[in-house]
């Protein structure tokens, strides 16, 4: 199972569309087994579901996300659990053993603002975008 995590200075960064590395790992038998950090080369919003893809992770873990990129990680088979904070390779380990604390229901619709709105600005760096 390869699962990847929005990443940024050993956290789970809160918001995927601005994500600059991805740390991907490894995982057999519900350990992780090998795990990397790749850059996004400023992908942007609608190219990191086709870089996942193309990295052929199965899992994404992150805080905040839009509905567009939620769709286009539906389309390429790549389960979400979003709304996730905290030290990455620990929440990980939460995920493998069951245990992830994360929001199904994760949205973030800042992106309806307007310009001058950035994701912090309404509560993406405490959890992700819930509102």
């Amino acid at each position: 199972m390869r699962i990847a995590v929005a990443y940024e200075k050993e956290e789970v960064f809160q918001h995927f569309g601005h994500t600059e590395q991805f740390k991907v790992y490894d995982a057999e038998e519900g350990k992780i087994v090998e795990a990397r950090i790749i850059s996004a080369n400023g992908q942007g919003h609608g190219a990191l579901a086709g870089l996942l893809s193309t990295l052929k992770a199965d899992v994404l873990i992150c805080g905040g996300i839009g509905g567009g990129a939620q769709t286009a990680l539906q389309a390429a088979g790549i389960q979400l659990y979003g709304g996730v904070s905290g030290n990455a390779d620990e929440a990980v380990n939460a995920f493998l053993a069951g245990r992830l604390d994360f929001d199904p229901n994760v949205r973030c619709s800042h992106h309806d603002h307007g310009a001058g709105n950035t994701c912090g600005d309404h509560g993406c760096a405490n959890g992700g975008c819930r509102h």
